[in-house]
């Protein structure tokens, strides 16, 4: 006899809230600045306007509370508010603690594909990772270059 397959709802935030004191703040503004001057004093404007769009993005993405996502696994895959991620599009799942916070990651088959990433409560980690083992084998994951920037930059 099949096993039944139990769908797992949780509710979290879309990103992690990062801790940045005045000097974050003050350190993006210097370095604003220190490009800025540089861009000017080689001519670079298409640079400048870069410099600044980026600052201005990165200051108004981090004051930006997150938003609350439900999530849902079932026999369908992981849906994220109204967007299905269909787990034959995922070769593999892994489970990733950055400090206090959890995450499961999907890995897609696709080489360029994009990595689904979803943070959880740890109350809700062994129902998810039941769920998601039922469906897709577990790897090891690891922060990559690029998020082990974003966390010391703490954007």
């Amino acid at each position: 006899m099949a096993k039944k397959f139990e769908a797992v709802s949780w509710d979290a935030e879309e990103y992690v809230i990062r801790s940045r004191n005045t000097w974050w703040y003050v350190g993006l503004v210097v370095v604003t600045l220190a490009l800025s001057a540089l861009a000017v004093w080689l001519e670079g404007w298409t640079f400048l306007i870069l410099i600044i769009l980026s600052a201005i993005t990165i200051l108004v993405s981090n004051l930006r509370p997150p938003r609350k996502l439900h999530y849902t696994l079932d026999k369908n895959g992981l849906t994220e508010g109204t967007k299905l991620y269909k787990y034959e599009d995922f070769k593999a799942f892994g489970i990733l603690k950055e400090e206090e916070h959890f995450s499961a990651i999907l890995i897609p088959k696709k080489r360029f594909g994009l990595q689904v990433k979803v943070y959880f409560p740890m109350g809700s980690g062994e129902a998810i990772v039941d769920a998601l083992g039922a469906r897709l084998p577990m790897e090891e994951v690891k922060l990559d270059v690029l998020d082990k920037i974003v966390n010391f930059l703490r954007i």
